[in-house]
């Protein structure tokens, strides 16, 4: 399974109506985290169980459905966290 399925994954718990990854690692070839294998994602994530909740709240939810992945396979997640209703 390569990363951006196993991300998939570990969303699903937050119940996503969408979710769209991107890799960016490529553009930070030679970074530190590009060394030490992690790499570079920009996520949008589209889930009702943000209702309600500020942005800070909402990228928890992301970073703790993620777990030992923000350790190891991912570097770096740009989050982009929205409600159906908002634009």
């Amino acid at each position: 399974m390569n990363v951006i399925d196993a991300i998939r994954d570990h969303l699903a718990v937050l119940q996503p109506a969408r979710l769209e990854i991107t890799d960016d690692s490529a553009r930070h070839a030679g970074h530190a985290g590009a060394a030490g294998g992690g790499g570079h994602f920009n996520m949008t994530i589209v889930s009702p169980l943000f209702a309600g909740r500020p942005t800070i709240s909402r990228h928890r939810m992301v970073y703790d459905a993620l777990g030992a992945m923000m350790k190891h396979e991912i570097h770096a997640m740009s989050i982009n966290a929205k409600t159906p209703d908002e634009p």
